[in-house]
């Protein structure tokens, strides 16, 4: 389209032919899907799911409710729709409401065209104007979505409280042509939902007692938390009715696409990138993290847990490393399994816990947390520890492969893992226990030393995982010792501060 083109004469001859906008997304988004392109970039997940459902919607012209727990990507859905939208649409140049110059609604518009007629100025607004936003708060008023009387106005043009252009329009009539979004539809009052019942179904507006026919052309899209509903407000059933589409958003049903979601929206800082490296094991030891918390009996299910805790645990983690090599003033370092230890405000800020989970405490649910996942990813990596318990002793021991290991410890040995230890110093501490090196080299004989070590200190986190060895945090270190003499050292304790209390 010519943007060249200024008067409403001009765009007559161009044969210029107004749209609506949900016509207009509907063109758009044919034209994508016959060239294959990718509707909603950077969505991940929801390939199968929730963005066909979109699309379907979309094709039909509907407006769309998006219905799921927090941090499921909702509100960027709406945002990216942006792009089915035309570049630029001819508006009555002046205008609040983006008056189609072939169709003025406003008394502005229509006065000006009938004043001017072809000589009417136009403007072209592009489709990054034509997008509008509102968080829905309980202070959230009918004047602040719809409209009200300007008093101001009125004053200034010295006109009477019954003419129509003393009306202020509120954002929904600015965002006329357009793409308008209420996120946490249900937080708005009843009372002010019931105001949107016209605008979704016959597409008019009523501001205070005034015959203002309207018919506002937008594309509503609503975003809800199902949690709203019994915890804050509802959304009133006659305006759910009015939303044609309602589509449940879900979490990533697998790690490997939780993995992409979590690298393409960390923020890590150049500098960073070249000095720490995180390996495979760890990003998945992070997202696991997040899986283990939506089925942890600690974790209200109804609130979520969102992708923004694995988004900012993987920074935390990649800090954790940085700041190591820093104090011991190495070029680069691996983020190590201790390292995980700095996620846990990540994880404390993000869940929502259940009563048992606030009798525990939050930072021990996080712990709790963070030795699932590494339970649950040990036996992906190395053979199940409990497969070994169920056996005969004799057996056990011929076959065991962590045999060796649990035997250091069983003789009273300790390896104590420092946060801030040198990547020298991890090794030394690493490698002093028996069996471990060899155990990890003949599952992954192909792994560089660095890969080796962090292997060797998660076998050390596995078993521990699995009782087999005892493991305590004490500050900034990590103690592994063996579970039995530990036992008895708790034991022991108690029994002297029994002594001491008779």
């Amino acid at each position: 389209m010519n943007t060249n083109i200024r008067t409403l004469g001009e765009l007559k001859k161009s044969g210029y032919k107004p749209k609506s906008v949900k016509e207009e997304i509907r063109i758009n988004l044919i034209r994508k899907l016959q060239q294959k392109e990718n509707t909603f970039p950077g969505i991940i997940g929801y390939d199968d799911t929730v963005i066909p459902d979109t699309e379907r919607a979309l094709l039909s012209r509907h407006n769309i409710l998006f219905l799921g727990l927090r941090g499921q990507a909702k509100t960027r859905m709406a945002r990216q729709m942006i792009d089915l939208l035309d570049d630029y649409i001819p508006v009555v140049e002046g205008s609040e409401v983006n008056d189609d110059p072939f169709h003025p609604l406003s008394r502005y518009a229509r006065d000006l065209v009938a004043e001017m007629g072809d000589k009417t100025p136009i403007q072209w607004l592009p489709r990054e104007a034509r997008y509008g936003e509102k968080l829905a708060t309980p202070d959230v008023s009918v004047a602040d979505l719809i409209g009200d009387i300007d008093p101001i106005k009125a004053a200034n043009l010295k006109l009477s409280y019954a003419d129509e252009r003393v009306i202020h329009f509120g954002i929904i009539p600015r965002s006329n042509r357009g793409i308008f979004v209420i996120n946490e539809l249900p937080d708005l009052q009843a009372r002010i939902q019931v105001a949107l019942f016209n605008i979704l179904q016959e597409g008019d507006i009523q501001i205070r007692g005034f015959k203002v026919r309207m018919p506002l052309d937008i594309l509503f899209v609503f975003t809800a938390n199902p949690e709203d509903y019994t915890n804050r407000g509802a959304i009133v059933t006659p305006l759910k009715d009015r939303i044609e589409s309602q589509i449940v958003t879900h979490y990533p049903k697998n790690v490997e696409n939780s993995l992409l979601i979590t690298e393409q929206e960390a923020d890590i800082h150049q500098e960073q990138k070249g000095k720490v490296h995180l390996s495979d094991l760890v990003k998945r030891l992070i997202e696991q993290v997040a899986f283990e918390a939506r089925n942890s009996e600690y974790v209200d299910k109804k609130s979520g847990v969102s992708a923004r805790l694995t988004i900012a645990a993987y920074e935390n983690a990649v800090s954790a490393g940085e700041r190591r090599a820093i104090i011991n003033k190495e070029k680069e370092t691996h983020v190590r399994i201790a390292d995980l230890q700095g996620i846990v405000p990540a994880i404390t800020g993000k869940i929502e816990l259940v009563y048992e989970g606030e009798q525990e405490g939050p930072l021990q649910v996080a712990y709790n947390l963070l030795d699932k996942a590494m339970r649950t990813l040990f036996s992906q990596y190395f053979p199940n520890p409990d497969t070994f318990k169920k056996r005969k002793q004799a057996a056990a021991n011929q076959e065991n492969p962590y045999r060796s290991v649990i035997q250091w410890f069983d003789k009273g040995n300790t390896v104590n893992l420092l946060q801030d230890i040198s990547d020298k110093q991890y090794e030394t501490s690493l490698s002093k226990v028996d069996g471990l090196k060899e155990l990890v080299k003949s599952k992954f004989p192909h792994t560089n030393n660095k890969e080796q070590l962090l292997l060797m200190e998660f076998v050390l986190h596995g078993l521990a995982a699995h009782s087999l060895i005892s493991k305590k945090l004490v500050e900034n270190e990590t103690r592994f010792s063996d579970l039995l003499g530990t036992m008895m050292n708790f034991s022991m304790g108690n029994e002297e501060q029994e002594e001491d209390t008779f």
